[in-house]
C-alpha cells in the first residue's frame, strides 16, 4: 500500500502481534456494527478519495491533538515537552493507517495489525516501537472518545471530489463502522482476561 518505508510500520510481518480474535468472533463483531459487502465497496471508494488528502487530514487531526494538552501529554517526555521525532514517526504510520483502513482486506493480517496497534497504545508496547521515554499508556477513555473526532472530521474530506451526497454518506458510514470495529479491537488489552 505504501511506496516508502515507514519507521515502525510492520504490517504483515512476523514482528506483528497475533490477534486473539478468530474469524468467527470477528464475523459476529462485524454483524454487530451492521457491516456489509457494500461497506467494503464504499471504503475502497473512500480510499481513492482520501489518498491525495492524507497530509491535510493529518494536519487537522494533529492540530486537534496539539491544541488539547491532555491529549498531547501522551507524546511527551519526562520533561513534559512533546517528543518531536515521536510525533513525526507516529504521524507517518497514522497516514498509512488511513489508507489501510480503506484499502486493506479485513483478513488475518489486518486483524493481527489491529492487535499490534492496540498493544502500542497499552503498557505492553507503548514507546517501544519508537524507542522513546514517554507516558506508559493511553487510557481507554481517550481511545473510545477519539472515535468521534476521527469520524466527524472525515466527512468534509470525503465530499471534496465530486461524489454524490448519497455516495459521500455511504463512504462516511463505512468509515464510521470501520473506526468502531478498530477501536473495539484496540480495547482488547485493556479488558480483564475473559471479559472482552
Amino acid at each position: 500500500m505504501s511506496d516508502v518505508t515507514i519507521p515502525g510500520y510492520t504490517y504483515g510481518t512476523a514482528a506483528v502481534a497475533q490477534s486473539p480474535i478468530g474469524e468467527e468472533e470477528f464475523a459476529l463483531l462485524k454483524q454487530t456494527v451492521l457491516w456489509s459487502d457494500e461497506d467494503e465497496r464504499y471504503l475502497r471508494m473512500a480510499g481513492e478519495v482520501l489518498k491525495d488528502q492524507v497530509e491535510a487530514i493529518l494536519d487537522l487531526w494533529y492540530g486537534f491533538v496539539g491544541s488539547h494538552q491532555h491529549l498531547l501529554y501522551y507524546f511527551t517526555g519526562p520533561d513534559g515537552q512533546p517528543i518531536e521525532h515521536y510525533l513525526a514517526r507516529v504521524r507517518q504510520r497514522f497516514g498509512q493507517w488511513i489508507l489501510d483502513t480503506c484499502q486493506r482486506p479485513y483478513d488475518q493480517d489486518w486483524l493481527n495489525y489491529q492487535m499490534e496497534i492496540a498493544l502500542r497504545h497499552y503498557r505492553t508496547k507503548k514507546n517501544q516501537t519508537d524507542d522513546v521515554s514517554s507516558v506508559p499508556m493511553i487510557p481507554l477513555r481517550y481511545m473510545i472518545a477519539f472515535i468521534y473526532p476521527i469520524t466527524a472530521t472525515i466527512k468534509d474530506f470525503l465530499a471534496r471530489t465530486g461524489h454524490s451526497v448519497t455516495e459521500v454518506e455511504h463512504m462516511y458510514q463505512a468509515w464510521f463502522k470501520s473506526i468502531v470495529l478498530q477501536v473495539t479491537l484496540w480495547s482488547y488489552p485493556y479488558a480483564k482476561e475473559g471479559d472482552f
